[in-house]
């Protein structure tokens, strides 16, 4: 009998929505997942959330705001997996990894860079457990786009079922992962997922998202809004290829009402994963959906709409929706120890398979 080689790792994610941190564990040995343990998510508050919002957009090296900001995310991660642990009854001492990805707030690939604020070394100090963090940037240094990446988490979660399939992560921007029959991946960024939404509800003091997607069911799509979006050099071009959560702005839609620029907005999201089934190669026999986006049913009826392929919840394929972001970083982790690649040229266009991550140990190992 073939001694566990698996891992227990802590996966962590501060996604793109900027809602607040997930957490999860989950064994693994890097290659499939040998059992899935508890999750949780831990939102941030308004003031937090506007300083994080306003690093966003600009290289944070140097700034001391956004230095001060990421020590305040950081607490705040150190706060989720203290609370992970001890409200589950999880032995830290059974821990062996943390994945830290920290949070996005510039990507500009083609510049070679990729910055996630966040401070592995204090996560690893205060909590006692190994961390790796800074997962996208040996990716991004060797001509990769640094992103998306959990594509090969998509692939250890889906080795039996029927492909090809789909995988279409709804965070604040959109990506897809294509799994052939083979096991073979693709995957690139569709295009916005819900931070337009969520930018354009916040715009007119209405909350932070369109829960339960009812402003956008009460709108009507400006279809010359919406063609106005949609003409736009990203969407044909061949992947490999990546977003920054700021690289559509509102304009088109300035000049409509609260429910019909929900309405358009919600549409742009769902028409530019269509443009995106034109790129794949081949249709997928089925879309999973993950991500917060998957919650909005404006969203999913609009895809509905316009693929031909059934889209289901994540959740329809046994798969935990809500944790599913942080337990790929926890994944990442594992494989980044065991010097397994991260990314993939298919994937995110890097060179060639390339590992990465940088191991902060936990204090005293």
């Amino acid at each position: 009998m073939m001694a566990d080689k698996s891992l227990t790792a802590i996966g962590l994610m501060s996604g793109t929505s900027m809602d607040g941190i997930d957490a999860a564990v989950l064994r693994t040995d890097g290659e499939r997942v040998a059992s899935f343990g508890p999750s949780l998510s831990i939102p941030y508050n308004a003031a937090f959330r506007n300083r994080l919002r306003a690093c966003l957009g600009r290289d944070p090296v140097g700034d001391t705001e956004a230095e001060a900001v990421a020590e305040i995310l950081t607490g705040y991660h150190v706060d989720a997996v203290r609370r992970l642990i001890s409200e589950n009854g999880v032995n830290p001492e059974t821990v062996d990894v943390i994945g830290f990805h920290g949070h996005t707030v510039w990507h500009r690939p083609d510049q070679g860079i990729t910055r996630q604020i966040g401070n592995g070394g204090r996560l690893a100090r205060d909590t006692g457990i190994a961390v790796v963090s800074d997962f996208r940037v040996n990716d991004v240094a060797h001509g990769g786009q640094g992103a998306p990446f959990a594509p090969l988490y998509h692939a250890a979660l889906s080795w039996n079922y029927e492909k090809p399939l789909a995988v279409l992560n709804i965070g604040g921007v959109a990506n897809v992962t294509w799994i052939s029959a083979d096991g073979g991946l693709c995957a690139f960024d569709t295009g916005p997922g819900n931070a337009l939404i969520d930018d354009w509800v916040r715009r007119f003091d209405e909350g932070e998202m369109d829960l339960g997607g009812h402003l956008a069911h009460a709108g009507h799509v400006d279809e010359d809004a919406l063609a106005e979006l949609l003409d736009n050099p990203y969407f044909p071009r061949a992947y490999p290829k990546s977003l920054d959560r700021d690289d559509f702005d509102l304009s088109s839609v300035a000049h409509l009402s609260l429910v019909d620029g929900a309405a358009t907005l919600t549409a742009f999201t769902a028409s530019a994963v269509e443009r995106a089934v034109h790129l794949l190669p081949a249709p997928p026999n089925r879309w999973l959906v993950c991500g917060g986006g998957r919650h909005n049913p404006a969203i999913m009826a609009a895809l509905r709409r316009l693929l031909i392929e059934p889209v289901e919840p994540a959740e329809m394929a046994g798969w935990q929706g809500d944790a599913l972001e942080a337990q790929a970083f926890g994944f990442l982790a594992v494989r980044s120890l065991k010097g397994l690649p991260l990314s993939l040229p298919s994937t995110t266009g890097v060179r060639q398979p390339t590992t990465g991550g940088v191991l902060h140990p936990a204090v005293g190992n």
